[in-house]
Order: structure tokens, then C-alpha cells, then sequence
């Protein structure tokens, strides 16, 4: 896990912002798409990495490498 990498997690009734290993969110957004957008452009202003996004009940749904971070499997990554 790298220190540029984000979450995007359910936090109440809205959407988190968080760093791994951090317990206090960095942002809290009313849509996911606004946290989704907000976690990227974090990373991207960091030197690129990871952002995973889980779904409304708690589950990893997807996975971004935001540039020019490094993506372990860029065949399988079409999303």
C-alpha cells in the first residue's frame, strides 16, 4: 500500500475520502461520483497510485491506477 493511495468508502449517509491507516477522513462528499473525482485528483497532485471505491455495502467494487502510478495489470484494467 503506498501513501499516495485512497479510498472512497460509505461514511454515514455520504461518501468518505480516506488514507489507509488513518482512521479520520480527508474529505466527506454526498455522492460517490464527487468522492470518486476528489480521491483521483488527490492522487493525481501526489505523483499517481491506487484508488479503490467500495460499494454501498462495504465491498471493493473497483480499482484505479491514477497516472503515472504504476498498474500491475494494465490488460486486464478496461474500466
Amino acid at each position: 500500500m503506498s501513501k499516495n493511495d485512497r479510498y472512497v468508502v460509505k461514511h454515514g449517509k455520504g461518501w468518505a475520502v480516506k488514507q489507509g491507516g488513518v482512521g479520520t477522513p480527508e474529505s466527506v462528499h454526498r455522492k460517490q461520483s464527487n468522492a470518486e473525482r476528489v480521491a483521483k485528483d488527490t492522487v493525481r497532485d501526489l505523483g499517481g497510485g491506487e484508488v479503490r471505491i467500495q460499494d454501498r455495502h462495504g465491498r471493493f467494487r473497483d480499482s484505479d491506477t491514477v497516472a503515472p502510478g504504476n498498474d500491475p495489470f494494465p490488460p486486464r484494467d478496461r474500466k
